[in-house]
Order: structure tokens, then sequence, then C-alpha cells
């Protein structure tokens, strides 16, 4: 999962961003309303972590123009205000959900988890594509009855490419979603490459078709 945190308090920032990114997820952080803006603009996000009180303007801003450049992100608000009146606001204006400082890391993850979940694959327990299926709690992965064993790039690649199908998706959409904001500094797009032809080759291995499709010069299309 990629996440992007909104948050100019930076202890607690970078406190999320390590617990996160110990569990597997791509974490960047923006400390004030402006990177917020831009960031959100420009990268896509399986969820965003806001604060209502920023330096130079509102999380419930940022929260607005996500909505205006239709984001499909998930939106999470995390204020010290236990205002019932942000709380309403954040919730009407677009946010799924609203978390009070201070706050366990583990609640904030599983709402996180529960909240991609719901918005990627309509809330399913499990994934199903053709003969693959996903559990996403346990991030396991079978082709048939076959259990396959994927690295956490190609675990990643799959549902995003699941979450995805029948869609091209551009070489430069799945570096962002493995590495974030690095992938701009990129010169190739090798590592996805690579990642893409493991995965093919696990899921045929073990009896599947070959469902991703390479679109040349652009990216992949995941297809039945």
């Amino acid at each position: 999962m990629k996440i992007l945190i909104i948050e100019d308090e930076d202890t607690l920032a970078q406190s999320i961003r390590l617990y996160l990114e110990q569990d597997g997820c791509i974490c960047e952080v923006a400390e004030k309303f402006a990177d917020g803006i831009t960031k959100s603009g420009l990268y896509d996000y399986d969820c965003v972590l806001v604060d209502i009180t920023l330096p130079g303007g509102t999380g419930l801003d940022v929260i607005r123009e996500m909505k205006r450049c239709q984001s499909k992100a998930g939106i999470i608000v995390i204020s010290a205000k236990n205002s019932l009146d942000d709380k309403i606001t954040g919730l009407e204006i677009g946010a799924d959900d609203y978390l009070t400082k201070p706050f366990h890391l583990s609640e904030l993850n599983a709402r996180i988890k529960a909240l991609v979940r719901r918005n990627q694959h309509q809330g399913d327990a499990v994934i199903v594509f053709g003969e693959i299926t996903i559990n996403p709690i346990s991030r396991s992965v079978k082709v048939f009855d076959v259990e396959i064993f994927l690295t956490r790039s190609e675990y990643d690649l799959l549902v995003y490419l699941i979450a995805n199908k029948n869609r091209i998706v551009s070489h430069e959409s799945l570096a962002e979603h493995l590495i974030g904001e690095e992938a701009d500094h990129l010169d190739d797009f090798k590592f996805v490459y690579s990642h893409i032809k493991n995965l093919r080759k696990k899921i045929v291995d073990a009896g599947g078709a070959d469902h991703i499709k390479a679109i040349y010069g652009i990216g992949y299309k995941l297809s039945a």
C-alpha cells in the first residue's frame, strides 16, 4: 500500500511512517498544507492521512481539493481536535474515517487496511480473479488450490493490477506504487519489468494463465 501522511508534527509523522513501513507500506510525508496539496495531486495513493491543523492551511481544504480532483485515495482525518463539528465536516466533504489523537498505531494500521480493502475490492474478505485467490489479511495467494509465495513487491503488483483490471496501467504508475516519489528519479523501469516477469512465472508455473499483457511503450494490462 502507498500512504501519504500529511502531518506537521514531525515526531508523530515519523512514528507513523516507521510503523507502516515495517508492515510493508510505502510512505511519504508532507508537513505543510502546500506540500500536502501538491503531493496528493501529483501521485496516486491508497490512503491519505490528513491532520486538520497545518502550516499554511487546513486539512479540510486538502480533502476538498482531493475530491475536486476526483482522487480515489481513502482519506482518514487524524487530529488532536475532538470537535464534533470538525468530525462531521470532514466526513461530509469526503473523508472516510476520523481518528482523534492520541491513538494507537496498531489501530490506525487496522483502519487503513480495512479502508483500502473496502475501496479497492468492495470489502471482500478475499479477492478472486479467475483462478487466482488472494487473502488480504494473511497476504497469501493461491492459483487454483496451489499456494504461491510472492515477494512484497510481487504481491503489491498483483493486488494493484487486479484493482485496475482491464485497464492499462503505466510503467510510471507501477513504479510509484512500489517505491513512491523516488520513482521520479529513475532512469528506467527495469525493476518493474523484473517483478512482472517473476510474478508471471510464479502464476504460470502453478497452472494459471498469463493474464498480464505488456502494452508496448506504455505499461501493462491485466485481463481474463
